[in-house]
């Protein structure tokens, strides 16, 4: 695709970056994860982040430091301090891999990303003016529901939303926005850790091509690899992944083996960097509980849909995994 998207017409380097060939480009793109690119601008240049849990506030972080002016929006001052702690010290410890123990590099380094982003609990203000909305709150489609409704309204009828769902439907999401805002709707679908590359694009039959297209670019300016899925349960990583959790969860309530035994087996034995309990507890027990509970209704008759008992007691104790220090293993 002409790299001319990227790049704002008056950018002195723009000649320079059009000769480049597509892997160098994207090399180019991808070598500033964590500094601000002051070299260009984005075409999705205003962002506003809805939630600052930890996957909002990732989504904010990376998109600050590719060069978004961003703001995080979120219900209360509690919740938006804890999402700019997390935001420091993530940064803190991506610039130490990079600057060492250089004190006064880190904290320039960290306060750079964090001037590109304000925070605020004034939701409706916050997508007024912006290019892309990008949604972030729990997996409840009520809850999603009423955000849209609300920010369908005051958002400017140019301005894109995308929800980072990774599980519910995004035509069903869409069903809570006028006719006009669903051709500017889309799904993008976020991992955890905010380092992994990988950004599932989903479009609905409304989105329009165009609109499509500038939500694939966004993803490759904040340096991920965008790949499109069709509007699935989980797509493509969950639709695997998930119904693998379920039988490694079955096994060992059935006895076949422990927990420990089942990560070490598949990390060693199958090559995966964790196993599915590790995974489970790095994802949170309760974004899995989640999104199994929306897929049990769904397709009530679908048996590798099910939520195992095991999943379902944890989640009632509130051991969601690493994030809360307790899930399948201790933290």
């Amino acid at each position: 695709m002409n790299s001319m998207i990227l790049f704002s017409a008056g950018n002195k380097i723009q000649s320079v970056i059009n000769l480049l060939p597509s892997g160098k480009l994207q090399q180019c793109q991808r070598s500033t994860s964590l500094s601000v690119r002051s070299f260009h601008k984005a075409y999705l240049e205003r962002v506003t982040v809805i939630g600052g849990g930890h996957m909002g506030s990732g989504i904010a972080q990376i998109s600050a430091a590719a060069g978004n002016f961003v703001t995080v929006a979120d219900v209360n001052e509690n919740a938006l301090s804890k999402s700019r702690q997390r935001m420091e010290q993530r940064l803190v410890r991506f610039s130490k891999k990079l600057l060492k123990d250089d004190a006064e590099k880190i904290h320039k380094q960290v306060e750079t990303v964090l001037s590109k982003i304000q925070f605020t609990t004034d939701i409706k203000n916050a997508v007024k003016q912006c290019d892309l909305v990008v949604e972030a709150i729990p997996e409840d489609i009520e809850l999603k529901h009423k955000l849209f409704e609300t920010i369908d309204k005051v958002a400017h009828e140019a301005t894109i939303f995308v929800t980072n769902t990774s599980s519910i439907p995004v035509h069903e999401l869409a069903q809570a926005l006028s006719s006009k805002r669903k051709e500017q709707f889309a799904g993008t679908h976020f991992f955890e850790p905010v380092t992994v590359k990988l950004l599932e694009v989903v479009r609905i039959p409304e989105t329009r091509e165009e609109v499509f297209h500038k939500v694939m670019e966004w993803g490759r300016f904040i340096g991920k690899v965008p790949v499109v899925c069709k509007d699935s349960p989980g797509f493509i990583v969950n639709r695997l992944n998930i119904p693998y959790l379920i039988n490694a969860v079955s096994m060992f309530e059935r006895g076949d083996a422990s927990y420990q035994d089942i990560d070490v087996a598949m990390k060693l034995g199958a090559g995966y960097p964790y196993g599915p309990f590790e995974l489970a507890d790095y994802v949170g027990l309760d974004v899995i509980y989640m999104i199994l509970i929306g897929w049990e209704r769904r397709f009530a008759d679908v048996e590798r849909f099910k939520c195992p008992n095991t999943i379902k007691e944890m989640y009632k104790q509130g051991r969601f995994g690493k994030k809360c220090g307790q899930g399948f293993y201790s933290y």
